[in-house]
């Protein structure tokens, strides 16, 4: 088929390569401008961008989409459907209804379960006990459009979103290969009005770990946020990221150490920390981290910042 590819980050760069290898023809990407960053602050494009390049795709990258000339160069591309995964901005109706099939939707929940901008993160951090991508039929509302095609997938009792990220990229390009595969066949089933739940973007304010929590929710939060933009507290009065953990038995006074392998009380039960991060240094697991800085049994995580 003939495609637009829209997408922008990491998470879209598999879907394009399967695309290519599958040997759909790509008219052109479209993605986010290249924007500052590094410590020169010169303008990076983004990772979808630089593959497009290197596979010798054709770019687009416009700050909107909304003005004349922009979709008219869109619909003058004649594609049969656009892929859109992670892109950024809003598709008017105009754009929507340019390819031949519409707009298809890879997104990262099982839809209305999770519509917005942050299903994975927020999918862990409810206990979510299965998650998985629907390719969508868009439309203009935010994620409301009819599903064509749902898999679904356990997320593992220690997975964090970094990991489970890179599993529903590779599940979303299998899936879109199947739907484009099967695109006269596929019904689109409207979502339910019952389970409808938003995914609302992560606020930094939701990194600090509070000890006096059940160690369940802690776990989630830590695992949720891993690795950005982290879960964090206070140790020995610097803050350190945590990006990885495991529940443990124990119980203590909150934010105790109870032995000398990061083992800490929470409100209910505890918790092992696995990963950590502290500023400056690159993420270590917890073995390697610990002989260069000693937690010891007793020792007390956290603080009045740390509890907010």
């Amino acid at each position: 088929m003939r495609l637009v590819f829209m997408g922008s980050p990491d998470f879209s760069v598999p879907v394009l390569e399967a695309l290519v290898s599958a040997g759909h023809d790509i008219a052109c990407v479209y993605c986010q401008p290249p924007r500052p960053a590094g410590r020169g602050k010169k303008d990076r494009p983004t990772p979808v961008h630089a593959r497009a390049l290197q596979l010798g795709l054709m770019v687009r990258h416009p700050t909107s989409l909304r003005p004349t000339e922009v979709q008219q160069e869109f619909a003058a591309l004649q594609a049969d459907a656009a892929v859109v995964v992670a892109y950024g901005l809003i598709l008017p109706q105009p754009v929507l209804d340019a390819p031949r099939y519409g707009c298809l939707n890879i997104h990262a929940s099982l839809l209305p379960r999770w519509r917005g901008a942050a299903p994975i993160h927020r999918a862990i951090m409810a206990g979510d006990a299965e998650t998985g991508i629907c390719i969508m039929q868009m439309e203009a509302g935010l994620d409301t459009g009819p599903v064509l095609l749902r898999l679904a997938t356990p997320i593992g009792a220690d997975e964090t979103t970094g990991a489970l990220h890179d599993r529903l990229s590779a599940l979303g390009a299998r899936g879109i290969l199947q739907a484009l595969e099967n695109l006269g066949q596929l019904v689109p089933s409207p979502q339910p009005q019952d389970g409808v739940c938003y995914a609302e973007k992560i606020d930094k304010a939701e990194a600090a770990v509070n000890w006096a929590r059940p160690a369940t929710q802690i776990h989630r939060q830590i695992r949720g946020l891993s690795p950005f933009p982290g879960a964090w507290t206070l140790i020995d009065g610097a803050r350190v990221k945590l990006l990885g953990a495991e529940l443990a038995t124990g119980s203590g006074a909150p934010g105790t150490a109870l032995d000398d392998a990061l083992c800490i009380a929470c409100g209910q039960g505890a918790l092992r920390i696995t990963r950590l991060q502290r500023a400056g240094k690159a993420a270590q697991d917890a073995a390697t981290a610990l002989r260069g800085m000693a937690v010891p049994a007793g020792m007390v995580l956290g603080g009045d910042e740390a509890q907010a």
